[in-house]
């Protein structure tokens, strides 16, 4: 603890010269530190071992407690003995922390509770390259089928030759919509908090000036275009790696702000009388090519809820001052990974069960079936070092959709009866969805530089 401690007074530098980074980074630093010791090799469905379990809830109560003297000031009255009155300031929680905080505590626990569940599993794990002989070989068509290629450190799971019993898969059918409910929730309370950063000067600073060339001709003629439809535009980019939809969701995103800065810039001069007709054109211009990109950024979002985070978020990350903020933010993202993980090690064990029972149809299916049926790599992982690709060169249908482990299903939660661990989560999550903006459409434009 005073390790701990001593680190995050001296801004994580070391040599105690003042060179470290401010107090909201370095909480948010070592929140996200924490959760890669205590997390970062969870390759397997199985509980979490005592000894890190405790560990993880004792040092992030550590990192908490400092919201607890986190107050705002708001007026209220005094009464006196006298009966008089008086208008004070009293001292109250944060509303942010006050809603949020116990929220992600709530979530914390429930993504545990449902680790411990899988204390008693009917599966097993091996390393991969490493099969053992069974008699009906399904041994050699998990090896060849299961997506877990690309990730040849993570554990191959394995099942009994038929399969899971039917409980048992209804079980971890039921986990995985609970803890696919707890990802959305983290998603939400992240988004809110990023949103709530203020954008840093440094970003602004290095946006592009010419609006065209940051979108790329093709998507901003389609975006600029009298029949504007994020949908359609997106199903004609090629998204088929996290490398595309990460460019494109950065690009999109600088040209939004590029937009409402030069809008802003331009609507607080003083111009003269002949620039006042041009001016509000080009303003009027820039709002709806700012608008258009907003809902086209949001889109790709919801249809690729892993993304990893935007050149923006990750610069309003470094450069925060708000210690409330960088606590939600840190809290709730790295909740968001751990149930992500969760939701994909689920998948991964129901992909193979689907193998054992149905491993005479696998055998006699084509290659293409199988390329088919794999999921495409998650996105909350780092991008691999492929080569670089631009997703603006040639627009045409994307050759695989790239499919997240979470689901795209309505975000309103449904009533279940099963376990006490939907019902809870129900009552804690709810405040924390529907979060679409609308965004208007307009007619066709000219060119905004």
């Amino acid at each position: 603890m005073k390790e701990r401690f001593a680190k995050l007074l001296l801004g994580e530098d070391m040599s105690g010269c003042g060179k470290g980074v401010c107090t909201a980074l370095a909480i948010s630093n070592a929140v996200t530190n924490l959760c890669a010791t205590i997390f970062g090799q969870l390759w397997r469905l199985e509980p979490l071992p005592p000894e890190k379990k405790s560990m993880w809830r004792r040092e992030m109560e550590w990192l908490l407690c400092v919201s607890d003297h986190i107050v705002e000031l708001i007026p209220s009255w005094q009464t006196f003995p006298d009966g008089s009155k008086l208008e004070v300031m009293t001292c109250t929680p944060r509303s942010d922390l006050y809603i949020n905080l116990p929220a992600l505590r709530k979530l914390d626990n429930m993504l545990l509770e449902i680790l411990d569940g899988f204390s008693n599993s009917e599966f097993w794990y091996v390393d991969q390259g490493i099969f053992a002989s069974d008699a009906d070989g399904s041994a050699s068509l998990m090896k060849a089928s299961l997506p877990l290629q690309d990730k040849w450190w993570l554990p191959v799971p394995r099942v009994p030759p038929g399969g899971i019993p039917e409980k048992t898969r209804k079980d971890l059918q039921h986990k995985r919509e609970c803890t696919n409910q707890i990802l959305k929730a983290a998603m939400a309370i992240n988004s809110n908090a990023l949103a709530e950063m203020e954008i840093p000067e440094s970003y602004l600073d290095s946006l592009p000036k010419n609006v065209r060339s940051s979108l790329g001709d093709v998507v901003y003629r389609c975006i600029m275009s009298e029949q504007f439809a994020p949908d359609c535009l997106l199903a004609c980019l090629d998204l088929s790696s996290e490398h595309q939809a990460l460019e494109i969701a950065n690009r999109v995103e600088a040209a939004m702000h590029s937009c409402r800065r030069r809008t802003t810039t331009r609507a607080n001069n003083k111009p003269s009388w002949g620039m006042v007709k041009e001016m509000i054109v080009d303003i009027e211009k820039r709002e709806i090519l700012a608008d258009r990109a907003q809902s086209l950024l949001l889109c790709l979002k919801q249809r690729f809820p892993g993304l990893t985070q935007t050149t923006l978020d990750m610069s309003k990350i470094q450069y925060n001052k708000d210690v409330g903020k960088s606590i939600l933010e840190s809290y709730s993202r790295v909740l968001e990974s751990l149930a992500f993980n969760v939701v994909a090690r689920i998948d991964d064990l129901l992909y193979a069960d689907d193998l054992a029972k149905y491993s005479d149809r696998f055998s006699s299916t084509s290659v293409v079936s199988k390329v088919a049926h794999k999921r495409a790599p998650a996105l909350a992982g780092p991008i691999a070092n492929t080569p670089y690709t631009s997703a603006y060169a040639t627009p045409s249908l994307s050759p695989a959709r790239l499919i997240s482990p979470v689901r795209e299903e309505s975000l309103t939660f449904t009533n279940k009866k099963t376990l006490t661990i939907g019902n809870s989560m129900k009552k804690v999550l709810t405040d924390y969805l529907g979060l679409e903006s609308k965004v208007k459409n307009s007619s066709n434009l000219p060119e905004v530089s």
